[in-house]
């Protein structure tokens, strides 16, 4: 039997589901494991931003990446390189901001592994870091994927990025999301724990 597995992206898509889709994205998730398939169309988009914030070259990585990529891809590519550039440009001045080497980490929820792999870091002149994690999705991440996902970067933040903070940027919008300041992380851990309990039991329920 294949133990129970999430990335965090996984994980934190299933949190934002209600009701029978969540047995169902479970279900999927598994058989996906099972096949070991799994294709990311972002990387080339990811790679661009990346170059575009080490090299300083204001989005001109962005603005190319789209004509890098298979036609079937162009569309997502076209739709998401607006929201990255604004991103971009709204980290201020690109002398003041460079790449950070972020490592992943692998979370236990309750009795769930979630692995947590942040996209890339940040580190700022004046000190600051940042761990940054990115959402392509056509629709904005909901509360509770934002919640899961801030929380679960920061809980491993001595792994992933010592002395960073997590940062959820949703690329179409180019906004930015930070930890609430009025959540309280125990209340959080809990809720996150029942989650992948619950999780943890479709993922049996779906090998039967």
């Amino acid at each position: 039997m294949i133990p129970p597995y999430a990335t965090m992206l996984g994980f934190t898509r299933y949190v934002a589901r209600t009701g029978p889709a969540k047995a169902t994205f479970v279900g999927g998730l598994r058989r996906q494991r099972e096949r070991r398939s799994g294709f990311n169309p972002h990387g080339q988009l990811v790679k661009a931003l990346k170059a575009d914030i080490a090299f300083r070259t204001g989005g001109s990585y962005l603005n190319g990446v789209a004509d890098l990529v298979k036609p079937r891809w162009k569309p997502l590519y076209e739709a998401v390189s607006a929201g990255a550039t604004t991103y971009l440009h709204s980290l201020g001045d690109p002398e003041g901001v460079g790449l950070a080497q972020t490592r992943d980490a692998l979370a236990s929820v309750g009795p769930l592994a979630v692995k947590i792999n942040p996209h890339f870091g940040l580190r700022y002149a004046d000190g600051r870091r940042e761990a940054v994690r990115l959402h392509f999705d056509e629709l904005p991440p909901t509360p509770e994927a934002v919640t899961a996902t801030l929380h679960l970067m920061a809980r491993h933040m001595d792994q992933i990025l010592p002395n960073a903070e997590p940062v959820l940027v949703d690329l179409r919008r180019g906004t930015t999301h930070r930890i609430d300041p009025g959540a309280r992380p125990g209340d959080v851990e809990s809720w996150l724990a029942g989650e992948a309990a619950a999780f943890t039991a479709m993922w049996a329920a779906t090998a039967a």
